[in-house]
């Protein structure tokens, strides 16, 4: 039995649902081999008082401090979030703060690998943890972990100091495995496994019907991502204004929101461009369903959920060349990758309104890609930590990792 601590700021709660949706999905599909057995533990970053009664905290601050959710076993420790730091003190106070709860579930679990789901501050605390229960330590990397928090310098020696010695590493993309390297990090140490898509709950449907059900005629482009600049949403805005008769949805909530209505205001395209807000996921389903294009103009992604659940959903997608998107669009089928421009955007948008891949084909681009693959390719790369490991402790040398987990 693989006895494996699911380490993750990023889990969805009561207050956030959505949240790190991802992680949880994995984590059921890794929970869901017989031979596995999980807990997770997902810290929260709390301020001191009273800054804790702020909206942004208060909710975090009220949830259980161990629950099921899911059908998993979840942890919720806290731990200080040191207010104007840039994040300095995340992981240090991280591991002050789990220790406890660790300790707790090390007597009735005595877990054999520690998995980080996040680099900063998940990876760096995980090493940390990992010396001392003396299991080895694996973490991924997501995108922003890697290309937003390494801009500071003193978080991005934690960072790569924490890749060096991490037992493996998992990037979500070709290009995010390049970008590690880059930094410095172990080449040889880093696979890439590309995140999980549920292929049962995005799925082709009947367009026109769907498009009925939601009081849509003609064509509907939509986008998927949190309301920050980082997402690029002004651009495909821009975009579909030149479009007459073309509808845009975007579903996702976020600080930038008052700047993309007023944007929406002054092109006077109010009537066809519509903040939808915070979506659930079963709903962004019927969305994909529905949808022609699914366009999304990040400035930078490791692998971004939005696109294989679009290509998932028979939905083709506009994309720049960022992150792993040439390893998801390798053919038209699949869409447009296109400078990160509104007039770009527009005319790729465009012609996939005009001549529509097969819906079927679309989908099958994704079908290598699903939460079953993604498990299995986990769960190996995690045996194989661990029985690394393990040799390393039998002889007193640290084992390199076996050729199976060193490549892509």
């Amino acid at each position: 039995m693989l006895r494996v601590l699911v380490l993750s700021t990023l889990f969805p709660d009561a207050s956030r649902p959505n949240f790190g949706i991802f992680v949880e999905r994995q984590t059921q599909a890794l929970a869901g081999h017989g031979d596995v057995d999980v807990r997770v533990v997902a810290p929260r970053g709390i301020p001191p008082w009273p800054l804790s009664r702020l909206p942004r905290y208060a909710p975090l601050a009220a949830l259980p401090a161990k629950e099921r959710w899911n059908g998993l076993q979840l942890y919720r420790p806290v731990f200080m979030n040191l207010p104007g730091t840039g994040g300095r003190w995340h992981a240090a106070e991280m591991v002050r703060g789990v220790t406890p709860t660790l300790d707790r579930i090390r007597d009735e679990f005595p877990f054999d690998v520690i998995a980080a789901e996040f680099f900063f501050p998940d990876g760096v605390a995980a090493v940390a943890l990992g010396k001392r229960y003396r299991v080895p330590v694996s973490i991924k990397a997501r995108g922003s972990d890697i290309h937003r928090w390494t801009r500071k310098p003193t978080i991005r020696r934690q960072i790569v100091a924490a890749g060096c010695a991490a037992n493996g590493m998992i990037a979500v993309s070709e290009a995010l495995r390049d970008d590690m390297a880059g930094l410095g990090m172990p080449r040889e140490r880093i696979r890439c496994i590309v995140t999980g898509v549920d292929l049962s709950r995005f799925a082709p449907a009947d367009r026109s019907a769907a498009k009925s059900a939601l009081g849509i005629q003609g064509p509907l482009v939509l986008s998927a991502g949190a309301l920050i600049p980082l997402k690029g949403h002004e651009i495909v805005i821009d975009a579909v204004a030149t479009l007459p008769g073309t509808p845009l949805w975007i579903a996702g909530e976020g600080p930038h929101r008052p700047q993309l209505e007023r944007r929406i205001a002054r092109l006077g395209v109010g009537d066809r461009v519509r903040l939808l807000g915070s979506v659930p996921h079963d709903t962004v389903a019927d969305l994909l369903a529905a949808a022609d294009v699914m366009a999304l103009a990040s400035e930078r992604e490791g692998l971004a959920n939005a696109w294989t659940e679009a290509l998932a959903s028979g939905t083709p997608i506009v994309v720049p060349d960022v992150g792993g998107a040439r390893q998801i669009v390798r053919t038209p089928t699949a869409g447009r990758i296109v400078a990160r421009t509104a007039a770009d955007f527009a005319e790729a948008i465009q012609s996939l309104i005009a001549a529509p891949p097969h819906a079927e084909a679309v989908r099958a681009t994704v079908e290598p890609f699903s939460w079953e693959a993604n498990s299995q390719n986990l769960r190996d790369f995690l045996q194989a930590l661990v029985d690394g490991h393990q040799r390393a402790t039998a002889d007193g040398t640290l084992a390199p990792l076996p050729r199976s987990i060193s490549g892509g």
